[in-house]
């Protein structure tokens, strides 16, 4: 195995279940999903609908907790982390990205993207200095004062990957980005996750169901039976 530091993030024999309504036995979601994550590195992860792809997703970005394993960044285990901890720990190192975008209806687009910034504690004018330049890298500058719902939904997810890389994040965690996107848009967000790995060297685990997305990956891992497995 590669040496640890080499790795972004290391998932160990990942456990979930919820209870069930219609069955006494609980409904078993991840049955010890393990993977690691390399520096720079694209990895997909696909799987039919159910699978438990996004239950990984947000356990490994600590927005939900195993039933047991561990998720490892470097040497911290964030089961070990208390909730202000994490907290910070997310806002600091983990992007999200999502199919539906998330952003806050009421703030504009250069607002939305200042939003990581200034909860980690910058400034309001370095904020908003970076978050006119990432509107400007991802095409969409020219929106900034714009609210989300005078955005079409390629300017959307534009907006939420540049709000994702704001806080200079090791790793983008993006579930479906391109779900709701026309074939256009789907190519544009692409390039610039490529684009992302090649220049900033930010690793990104992506899920998609899309097969022709998930070539582009540099490793895809199928989803099934509550495991991971390299294709």
């Amino acid at each position: 195995m590669t040496e640890q530091a080499s790795y972004i993030l290391r998932a160990e024999n990942i456990r979930k279940s919820y209870k069930s309504e219609e069955k006494d036995d609980p409904l078993v979601v991840l049955d010890g999903a393990s993977l690691d994550i390399p520096d720079s590195h694209i990895t997909s992860i696909v799987g039919s609908s159910g699978s438990g792809k996004s239950t990984l997703l947000h356990i490994l970005g600590g927005l939900d907790t195993p039933d047991s394993g561990n998720v490892f960044w470097g040497n911290a285990n964030l089961a070990e982390m208390h909730s202000d901890r994490l907290a910070e720990f997310r806002n600091k190192n983990i992007g999200f990205v999502f199919q539906f975008h998330h952003l806050l209806p009421e703030f504009t687009a250069l607002e939305n993207v200042s939003m990581p910034a200034l909860i980690a504690g910058i400034n309001m004018q370095e904020a908003t200095d970076r978050a006119t330049e990432l509107l400007q890298r991802f095409g969409v500058e020219n929106r900034k004062s714009h609210r989300p719902t005078q955005l079409s939904g390629g300017e959307q997810q534009r907006v939420s990957m540049a709000r994702a890389v704001m806080n200079n994040p090791s790793l983008i965690l993006a579930d479906e980005p391109t779900g709701n996107l026309d074939e256009k848009n789907t190519e544009i967000i692409l390039d610039l996750l490529f684009e992302l790995r090649d220049q900033y060297k930010v690793s990104v685990l992506l899920i998609t169901h899309e097969e022709d997305i998930a070539k582009r990956s540099d490793t895809i891992l199928e989803m099934k039976k509550g495991k991971l497995q390299v294709l």
